[in-house]
């Protein structure tokens, strides 16, 4: 059922745009070459949904961010955990972003937390290079996301940081303040390296940092149908004082299963790469 207020495409609410059953594969794939391919024209289920990550309008990038959350605001528990609060359609969502974008991006905290592989595995795609912020080396090479499948790595580090990482990863060093290393540096950086659209992935406070700095286009939070009562919050934003002060923006709902993705276009307060501040 349509939700009152948004615009939830008809074709969002197929199975197709949840599992991969056999017909959805093949379109999921015809989607996937033609989304990379640029000039040839997006098809349904999928259009609606994904053809905003196509291109960005501020500069030569696009960037995503996404969240996973309960109906009541959670990411995790008290105790941290979250496997798994969206079920097979938001995580299947979730893979099909990776398939789409040059690159996955996480915060050393997450990576530390879940230990993620950061593939794509639950639909057909190719692999993201990985990226992982971690000012400070933290991260040990047995991590996951080292794996040496073919794939880039890339850490993003402070200068002087001490990093044991495997080898044929590459490390970036970028200026840090106090510990964090300002997201307009980190797309700056990755552009650098031919890497233009991107997903910031996790965890909350990395892509409420970027929200806060101007820099995702899009922002996806795949909303599962359960109620936590407790537990760590999606955004970590600056406090405001009055509800009339809160960030509006355009946003579009769309059905996949039982959950729901809302799909913020945060296009107008995107700091373009360039004219941004490279430290704060």
């Amino acid at each position: 059922m349509p939700l009152k207020g948004f615009d939830v495409p008809a074709s969002q609410t197929t199975p197709n745009c949840g599992g991969d059953a056999d017909s959805g594969i093949d379109s999921w794939s015809v989607f996937v070459k033609a989304f990379r391919q640029h000039t040839s024209p997006l098809q349904q289920p999928w259009r609606d949904l994904f053809g905003p990550l196509r291109s960005g309008t501020s500069d030569a990038l696009m960037v995503v961010g996404q969240l996973g959350q309960s109906l009541d605001g959670r990411i995790a528990t008290e105790s941290g955990h979250s496997k798994y609060i969206n079920g097979p359609a938001g995580l299947d969502h979730l893979h099909r972003i990776r398939a789409l974008v040059d690159a996955v991006v996480i915060g050393v905290g997450t990576a530390l937390a879940d230990d993620p592989q950061l593939t794509v595995r639950r639909v057909t795609g190719p692999q993201p290079a990985r990226v992982i912020i971690d000012p400070k080396g933290r991260l040990p090479a047995s991590a996951r996301v080292f794996n040496d499948d073919g794939v880039r790595r890339i850490v993003l580090t402070a200068p002087g940081a001490r990093c044991a990482l495997p080898p044929g990863v590459e490390v970036v060093a970028l200026a840090a303040t106090d510990g964090r290393i300002a997201p307009a540096s980190i797309l700056a950086a990755l552009a650098d390296r031919g890497l233009r659209r991107l997903l910031i992935e996790g965890g909350a406070h990395t892509v409420s940092a970027f929200l806060n700095a101007g820099c995702l286009d899009r922002l996806h939070v795949i909303v599962a149908p359960i109620i936590l009562g407790s537990g760590r919050g999606g955004f970590v934003l600056p406090p405001i004082e009055r509800a009339d002060q809160a960030m509006r923006v355009t946003t579009h709902a769309h059905q996949l299963d039982d959950e729901v993705v809302f799909d913020l276009d945060l296009s107008a307060q995107r700091v373009p790469v360039g004219a941004a501040k490279k430290s704060t």
